[in-house]
């Protein structure tokens, strides 16, 4: 059984409470858009880091983390690129590598905006866990928890972090 907490778009803030939210994951996985090398530093320091860099990210980053990472946890494929889309709405090339890979979870942020579906069409469930950061348009920061154990996905929660106090 492994425990992932899954974080996006913080844009070079990184909310203390979140070390509170992840203290008992085994791995904590960035969809890209760290926005400061000190951000990606202070994650994989504290856990296991898996990340792909966003379009906000400077070279620094882009020279660390891929844009595209196919991985697996436990019997769990996995694909996590920053600018993907969602079911119905890929980025493009997104859809043609979920069929290529045929990965069980797919992994994307950019949008700010929190999204768990099931792709039955790809047989993939795809994750946004929103904006974890304060820059943009977002009106509350989240993240999500979820456990993998073997090819089962469960668990999965949503945290909310507060409101985006840019917005305020």
């Amino acid at each position: 059984m492994t425990k992932i907490g899954l974080i996006s778009d913080t844009h070079g803030f990184l909310d203390e409470t979140i070390f509170r939210h992840f203290e008992h994951c085994d791995e904590i996985w960035h969809a890209g858009d760290f926005g400061d090398h000190a951000v990606a530093d202070a994650l994989k320091t504290f856990k296991p880091l898996k990340a792909v860099y966003g379009n906000i990210d400077s070279n620094d980053i882009r020279s660390i983390y891929p844009e595209k990472l196919h991985f697996a946890t436990e019997q769990v494929r996995v694909f996590m690129q920053h600018i993907g889309g969602y079911p119905g709405r890929y980025a493009p090339g997104v859809k043609k590598e979920i069929i290529n890979n045929q990965p069980a979870l797919f992994i994307s942020g950019h949008s700010h905006i929190l999204k768990i579906i099931y792709d039955d069409q790809l047989n993939c469930l795809h994750i946004n866990p929103g904006a974890a950061g304060r820059q943009g348009w977002h009106k509350v920061r989240t993240i999500v928890r979820l456990v993998i154990d073997g090819n089962t996905m469960k668990d999965c929660e949503v945290i909310e972090l507060g409101k985006n106090s840019s917005r305020l």
